[in-house]
C-alpha cells in the first residue's frame, strides 16, 4: 500500500476544508471498499481524511413526512430502524441480502452509494480496464462476463454496479444531499450514478470537494407494499446477477401505482421506467407483467456468457410483481 497522510476530522468545515485545500483526497467511513482498494493499489490518495467523528449519524423524520438519514449511519443501523421497516421495507430487504453483517455493520450509507464495481478485470491490474486506467481498454467485452452488465453499457465498459441499497433508493426517489465549501446541493439518486460512456472513471456526478451528509427517503405510499428479491450464484456473500426492487398499488384489478427498480444487469442502478409506464393503468395479470418486463430488457446487449441475465431479469420481475399483486389480493 502506498504511503499516505491521515487526519481525523473534528467536524464537518474542518473536513471540507481539507479537501479543497489539497490534492488526491479521500474520506474514510466503514472503510469497506475503500481500504480493499488502496491494499490493491487501485485507489492511492495522498492524503485520507476520516469522518467517522462527524455528526452525521442521525435519522429523522422531517415536518413533511420525509426521513432525513445521515451519511455515517450503519448500513446494519438503517436496515433495522422501524419507519424504515414499516414504510421502506424493500430498502430494509436490499441491505440484508447485500453482505455480511460484519460488513454491514461497518458499512455506511454515504459509503455505499460511492463503492465501485467488483468487476474481476477491474481488481486484475494485469488486464486492460478503463475504469482503472482510462484509455486502456476493456478485457471484459470479449472475456470472462458471466457478471457483467447487459443494460447501459457501451463499448469502453460492461460492469456492473454492484450496490443492493442503490437499487432501492433509486426505487424509492431518494436525494443525495452533498456539502463542499461553496455550499448544499441535492441530487436525486437516480442522477448520481452516471452512465460509463467514454469515461467509466468517472461513475458519478460527486464533485471531488463535495461530501455526502445524508439521504432523504420522500413518503412514497406505495413503497409500504414493496419487495426485493436477488438472485445470485449462492444465498451468501454474493453480488447478484439480477436482483429485482418493486412496489405496487392495484385496485379493482388496475395498477394504480407501480415502481421497478433493477440490479445486476446495468452499469448503474437502474430504474425500470419503461416498464412502470406500461404498467400504470393496465390490468394486473401476469401477461401484462411479462410484456412490461420483455419491453423493459429489449434493450440489453449482452455478451456471449450473460445474455441468460435477460430472460433471468424478466422472469424474476414478472415473479416479484406477481407475489405483491397476490399478497393485495389477500389482504
Amino acid at each position: 500500500m502506498k504511503s499516505f497522510s491521515y487526519l481525523s476530522a473534528p467536524d464537518v468545515g474542518t473536513a471540507l476544508r481539507t479537501v479543497a485545500d489539497s490534492e488526491d483526497v479521500k474520506f474514510l467511513a466503514g472503510g469497506t471498499n475503500l481500504v480493499d482498494l488502496m491494499r490493491e493499489g487501485i485507489e492511492e490518495p495522498a492524503t485520507v481524511v476520516d469522518i467517522t467523528r462527524l455528526p452525521l449519524t442521525g435519522i429523522e423524520e422531517l415536518p413533511d413526512g420525509t426521513l432525513r438519514v445521515g451519511a455515517l449511519v450503519s448500513n446494519s443501523r438503517l436496515a433495522a430502524d422501524p419507519l424504515i421497516r414499516t414504510r421502506y421495507p424493500v430498502l430494509a430487504k436490499a441491505i440484508l441480502l447485500g453482505a455480511s453483517a460484519q460488513l454491514r455493520n461497518m458499512a455506511t450509507v454515504g459509503g455505499n452509494l460511492l463503492q465501485r464495481t467488483r468487476c474481476m478485470y477491474f481488481y486484475d491490474e494485469a488486464s486492460a480496464c478503463n475504469k482503472r486506467v482510462p484509455g486502456s481498454g476493456c478485457d471484459a467485452i470479449g472475456g470472462f462476463s458471466r457478471g457483467s452488465a447487459v443494460l447501459g453499457t457501451s463499448e469502453y465498459c460492461i460492469a456492473t454496479h454492484p450496490s443492493d441499497m442503490a437499487v432501492a433508493l433509486v426505487l424509492l426517489d431518494a436525494v443525495v444531499e452533498v456539502e463542499s465549501v461553496h455550499g448544499i446541493r441535492r441530487i436525486p439518486v437516480a442522477d448520481f450514478h452516471t452512465l460509463p460512456g467514454d469515461t467509466p472513471h468517472i461513475e458519478t456526478v460527486l464533485a471531488p470537494d463535495e461530501l455526502i451528509t445524508a439521504i432523504e427517503l420522500p413518503p412514497v405510499p406505495v413503497a409500504a407494499h414493496s419487495r426485493y428479491r436477488k438472485v445470485r450464484d449462492r444465498a451468501s456473500y454474493a453480488f447478484a446477477l439480477v436482483s429485482v426492487a418493486a412496489a405496487l398499488a392495484v385496485e379493482d384489478g388496475v395498477v394504480t401505482d407501480v415502481r421497478l427498480a433493477l440490479g445486476g444487469v446495468a452499469t448503474k442502478p437502474w430504474r425500470a421506467r419503461v416498464a412502470e409506464e406500461l404498467l400504470l393503468g393496465a390490468e394486473a395479470t401476469e401477461e401484462n407483467f411479462a410484456r412490461a418486463a420483455a419491453a423493459e430488457l429489449a434493450p440489453a446487449l449482452p455478451q456471449s456468457d450473460n445474455a441468460f441475465k435477460i430472460d433471468l431479469a424478466q422472469r424474476t420481475v414478472v415473479a416479484v410483481l406477481r407475489t405483491l399483486n397476490a399478497e393485495r389480493s389477500a389482504s
